[in-house]
């Protein structure tokens, strides 16, 4: 208020001496005895010179207005950062405030029919996902990381999931001239000091690094050079901030649709992600875990380690669902899901340490070599290790406990424990159970979960347990691909869900959606609840070992010959070999199915083209 009645006092001053001036000079008046012509005529030149005047300064005042914008863009850090940030949250912001306000429009109008409004709900889904993949995809870097983690969130609708499942592979590599530059200045010596061959095309580019191939000058040796992109360092404070804000602008808006949480976790785990000597440590902690484990899992070895640099042996392979890859390398497919199932059930339930990243792109396959450990014939490469979550005993266990009610048959005292268990894993409560139990088991829902909400019977039949479960249908999988439109208010219950799981439940969700998916991309001719029964293995032996260690630690308070904790230890142990030996058994009934199958493949595939139609067939190829 000061400043603004200066700006009037100065102004007042100033016209009164324009004024005072104006009225001391006679000539002026002296004019109007002129000729009209003459007046007209000076007038005009007057105009003419004015203009010409104006437009000069103004064009001046833009170039150097343009100038000084581009020295500050170029060379003040703050100013181009706010300008960027203002794009950037603009862009996010309108793409999230278009979607809600989409959605409040399509759920408030009436339809002629039920297909109609599903329909309509479809629609707005995929409009939504697509303006904000776009403003993703313009802002680059951190928020194609974002879209990366809605990708994986299996609770979302598909429309959502299946738009953004691209962004695993629509980034833009990096110039070699800013990598080598970065090279240069984190290592202290060139590219070509340290490789005596780089290759300059990326192998793979992910939304933080690149892959580059290249073999070592000092000793030959063919190596993977891992390089972050170099503008990462600079954007990804003030990216994180714009993410944060977007979100928070949705909150406020739209409280209902809240996923702050998805920023708060980018900003605890992208620093480390950001930082390839951390990625180094988690797959040195890995390779230990299995160290003394039969298995196929290899993971490269890292050679040296900077913040942005890692480099690591290279490893040559397939993609794990490459079936024709598979098949010329004679793999079978069917141990390949297997096998994976084993190594992530492994490092949740036994290890409570587990790779957060789970996706194709991260899996290579390829046969074992001479020495390998691996008790098949391939082995399979773990890549990308930036992001690891570990989870407490508590957790463990009572998660280990939840899949096992999940497995048994229902009735009244199943159906509570697999309530109770999910309000200790996942803080749901009964009225939301119905959700996190489809996110968990990847099914519509077991017998009973529904029935207390539902007005109409289902079009296909519910399992009683995830061990009598059918092969999914396709009226289940149309009931999973509408439950979150076709029941009122349950896309509410979807955001609620993921605002209340513990983020590190969520990551678990990633790893049970990545085997059951590669499990169907493969082809596997063995049951779809194969994989779920290894999950069912190493529950039981979380269970065991925690009871185990329960009973022995209170053996030697109490002394080894206390008669009710040798009762409770004997239970304990066999309920574990009762419930395995099913399990083992199932396992090996189902095997056998498999193999039937495979080899009722290999003789149409006999039929129609020989040997190698035969082949093909039992590998899951077309004939």
């Amino acid at each position: 208020m000061l400043l603004l009645g200066f700006q009037r006092r100065c102004l007042k001053s100033t016209l009164r001496s324009q004024n005072a001036l104006f009225s001391s000079r006679p000539l002026l008046r002296l004019k109007r005895i002129d000729s009209r012509p003459y007046v007209q005529q000076h007038f005009k030149s007057g105009h003419s010179k004015s203009g010409r005047n104006n437009i000069w300064i103004v064009g001046m005042s833009l170039l150097l207005m343009t100038g000084a914008g581009t020295l500050a863009y170029y060379n003040f850090k703050p100013f181009r950062h706010a300008l960027l940030a203002g794009a950037r949250c603009s862009r996010v912001a309108e793409a999230a405030i278009l979607g809600v306000i989409d959605y409040k429009i399509t759920f408030l109008k009436s339809y002629a029919s039920e297909n109609e409004r599903l329909e309509a709900c479809s629609e707005c889904h995929t409009r939504s996902a697509t303006r904000l993949l776009r403003a993703l995809l313009a802002n680059g870097g951190i928020f194609i990381k974002l879209g990366q983690h809605m990708a994986s969130i299996i609770v979302l609708p598909k429309e959502w999931t299946n738009t953004m499942r691209p962004l695993q592979d629509q980034c833009e590599p990096t110039p070699y001239e800013a990598v080598d530059a970065m090279f240069q200045s984190d290592m202290g010596k060139s590219i070509d000091d340290l490789f005596m061959d780089f290759d300059p095309k990326p192998v793979g580019v992910a939304s933080l690094a690149q892959v580059h191939v290249a073999t070592l000058r000092e000793t030959g040796e063919k190596v993977a050079v891992k390089l972050q992109h170099p503008h990462l360092a600079e954007f990804a404070d003030i990216d994180m901030e714009m993410v944060e804000v977007s979100l928070g602008w949705i909150k406020y808006w739209f409280p209902e649709f809240e996923l702050t949480w998805l920023g708060e976790e980018m900003r605890i785990n992208l620093p480390k992600e950001m930082d390839f000597v951390h990625e180094a440590s988690n797959a040195a902690k890995t390779s230990y875990d299995f160290q003394h484990v039969r298995t196929s899992l290899y993971i490269p070895k890292v050679l040296f380690a900077k913040k942005r640099i890692l480099v690591m042996e290279y490893i040559q392979g397939g993609r794990v669902d490459d079936l024709e890859y598979l098949a010329e390398a004679n793999i079978d497919r069917n141990k390949v899901a297997i096998e994976l199932s084993r190594i992530f059930n492994r490092m949740v339930f036994i290890n409570g340490w587990f790779h957060a990243d789970p996706h194709p792109g991260n899996l290579l396959i390829r046969s074992a070599p001479i020495f390998s450990k691996s008790p098949y014939n391939f082995e399979i490469v773990l890549l990308d290790h930036g992001q690891y979550f570990d989870i407490d005993d508590e957790l463990r266990i009572n998660y280990s406990k939840f899949w096992l009610s999940l497995m048994a048959p229902g009735s009244p005292s199943v159906q509570a424990d697999r309530k109770k268990y999910a309000e200790l894993v996942g803080n749901i409560g009964p009225d939301l159970y119905p959700v996190f139990e489809a996110a968990i088991t990847g099914r519509a829902a077991l017998e009973g979960t529904w029935d207390e909400q539902s007005d109409a019977e289902p079009t296909f039949k519910r399992a009683s347990g995830m061990m009598s479960a059918l092969p999914q249908s396709k009226e289940e999988m149309e009931a999973i691909r509408t439950a979150v439109v076709a029941r009122e208010g349950l896309l509410i219950s979807v955001f609620d869900v993921l605002r209340r799981v513990p983020r590190r439940v969520l990551m678990v969700l990633k790893l049970n959606d990545l085997t059951r998916s590669l499990d169907h991309a493969l082809a596997t001719t063995h049951s779809n609840i194969r994989i779920f029964l290894v999950t069912a293995k190493f529950c039981l032996q979380s269970v065991w070992h925690s009871d185990q260690e329960r009973l022995i630690d209170a053996m030697r308070v109490r002394g080894l010959l206390s008669f009710g904790l040798l009762l409770e230890y004997f239970q304990c142990w066999w309920k574990y070999e009762k419930s395995l030996t099913f399990v083992v058994l199932t396992e090996t009934f189902m095997d056998s199915q498999a193999y039937a199958y495979k080899m009722r493949d290999w003789i149409n595939g006999l039929r129609r083209q020989g040997f190698r139609g035969a082949h093909k067939a039992a590998a899951g190829l077309e004939v």
